[in-house]
């Protein structure tokens, strides 16, 4: 009996001592809270961070600000609330909800929001519009630092207006503002918002390479390249420029002029591209010049969302790829999306191609030297945009003897561009997931058939590719074997660099 009194009493102890730790901890993250502060993507309606959803270009102007100066992390907190305003206003107009306007817009500036909202919502009409380039100049910074005054010039500017969900309209126009921040509960929130001038936006114009680009493009003798240890993964940790150089090398000692490389949009680091992949890209480039290469660079490869919403994260994306190389010698043209086409069923033609013709324009306006392309997956689907781009390029993997009547076809379509073979080629895989039906002596067969063609008609070609592989991620093809087998055994080499058969049909400099 006595026994169990001790018990109990450790226990009673034990529970007591459990419970005032339990008390303290609460009081300490309490505290912690109260202290730090709230995380503010995580109690105002935005993503986790903003260059994840919206990053139109800004350009500032604050040099002729009145009243107090403009301090640099002050300046990059309005930016980020003013943008963040302009992303919750956009959604709004799109789902005419009210949601998040509080955060960033006061009470007056909230209600002639609500008033459209309202009017919207009758109508059964909705908005989607993005803005793609601002240039705010600070007019007025008060001298207790709670008020600033901006005018936001030459906005552009996409929008969609739909009607009972039927698109009605659409436009691309160039905006000015009128605004007004109030720095409240350390956020800067809209008062005014007065639109002061609004024009259509016609530069879209197509510039025409010139007669030496021309002539580049029609001389073009390439392949597809890929390092043969790092396919899909180019420009990674295991980058290694003495593999790129030796290849390079073997690539011009073919008798070949020309390669297209691959840049991955996410892993390369979407808006925000990683800084020491951009140094590997340039390298390689670099190495290409040395060796007397030109390059084609695919933009987006393994990028299949086009949503409006994504358009400036796309944008700030090719814009820093494009700045880093458009200088160099190297560089022939812009491929802007590798096969497009297959994403129009799962994302709709018409969002495909808006996103295309909205990249060809801000790629225009960052470089108006280079030529630019598409890379389509048939000679089918390389008659859209064929007015806008300045190459055309398709890509083609059926028999040899259909060759002729497909390009001929495309050729009477679109008779005044250059047409290139960007892709094409033939699988030496034997075994069961290709039913038997490939082997190197048919790869050899199909290139002894399809170059004499490409010869006769003078057609610009880029084959599929230098190496065979011997692991091609899912993430290309999927998983199913009967695809991922055959795209490993495309290569004019085998997997350790032995010319196949079909080597002596595309190594221009060994006959």
């Amino acid at each position: 009996m006595r026994g169990n009194k001790t018990t109990y009493r450790i226990v009673l102890l034990l529970s007591f001592l459990g419970l005032n730790a339990a008390i303290l901890a609460g009081i300490g993250s309490v505290w912690s809270y109260l202290n730090t502060g709230a995380d503010r993507t995580s109690i105002l309606h935005l993503p986790k961070a903003l260059d994840q959803a919206y990053l139109p270009k800004m350009v500032w102007d604050s040099l002729q600000v009145e009243g107090r100066p403009m301090e640099s992390p002050t300046l990059q907190e309005i930016e980020r609330d003013y943008l963040s305003a302009w992303y919750i206003r956009n959604r709004a107009l799109e789902t005419n909800s009210a949601e998040g306007l509080a955060d960033y817009f006061t009470d007056s500036a909230r209600t002639k929001l609500y008033k459209i909202l309202d009017f919207n919502r009758q109508q059964g009409t909705h908005v989607k519009v993005t803005t793609l380039e601002h240039h705010p100049r600070l007019d007025f910074y008060s001298a207790d630092g709670k008020m600033v005054v901006l005018t936001d010039y030459q906005v552009r500017t996409y929008e969609e207006v739909y009607r009972n969900k039927l698109l009605v309209a659409k436009r691309r126009s160039i905006r000015s503002y009128q605004i007004l921040l109030l720095l409240e509960d350390g956020f800067w929130r809209v008062r005014h918002w007065q639109e002061i001038t609004s024009e259509p936006d016609s530069k879209t114009s197509i510039t025409e390479p010139s007669l030496g680009e021309e002539e580049a493009i029609q001389q073009i003798k390439g392949i597809n390249y890929y390092p043969q240890q790092t396919p899909w993964n180019m420009f990674g940790t295991n980058f290694n420029d003495r593999i790129i150089q030796s290849d390079f090398k073997k690539i011009r000692d073919m008798g070949l002029n020309t390669i297209r490389i691959f840049v991955p949009y996410t892993a390369f680091g979407k808006a925000k591209p990683d800084a020491e992949k951009l140094e590997r890209l340039k390298q390689t480039l670099v190495l290409a010049e040395a060796n007397d290469l030109k390059v084609v660079v695919t933009l987006f490869d393994f990028y299949g969302d086009y949503s409006l919403y994504d358009w400036t994260l796309t944008h700030r994306y090719a814009e820093q790829i494009v700045n880093t190389l458009k200088e160099s010698k190297a560089l022939l043209a812009w491929d802007l999306k590798n096969e497009p086409d297959l994403d129009f069923e799962s994302r709709g033609r018409e969002r495909v191609l808006k996103w295309l013709r909205q990249l060809m324009i801000e790629m225009r306006r960052w470089d108006s030297e280079h030529p630019m392309t598409i890379g389509w997956s048939s000679p089918e689907a390389a008659v859209y945009l064929s007015g806008e781009v300045d190459m055309i390029s398709f890509h083609y993997y059926r028999e040899a003897v259909q060759f002729p009547k497909a390009y001929t076809r495309l050729r009477d379509a679109v008779p005044n561009k250059p047409l290139v073979l960007q892709e094409y080629g033939f699988s030496s895989y034997d075994g069961l997931w290709n039913a038997y039906t490939g082997s190197e002596e048919e790869q050899a067969a199909y290139y002894a058939e399809i170059q004499p063609l490409l010869q006769a008609e003078n057609i610009p070609f880029l084959l599929w590719t230098l190496y065979d592989f011997e692991e091609v991620p899912s993430s290309v093809v999927g998983r199913l074997p009967w695809r991922t087998e055959r795209q490993k055994h495309f290569g004019i080499l085998d997997s350790k660099g032995t010319p196949k058969a079909a080597y002596n049909y595309l190594c221009f400099d060994c006959r």
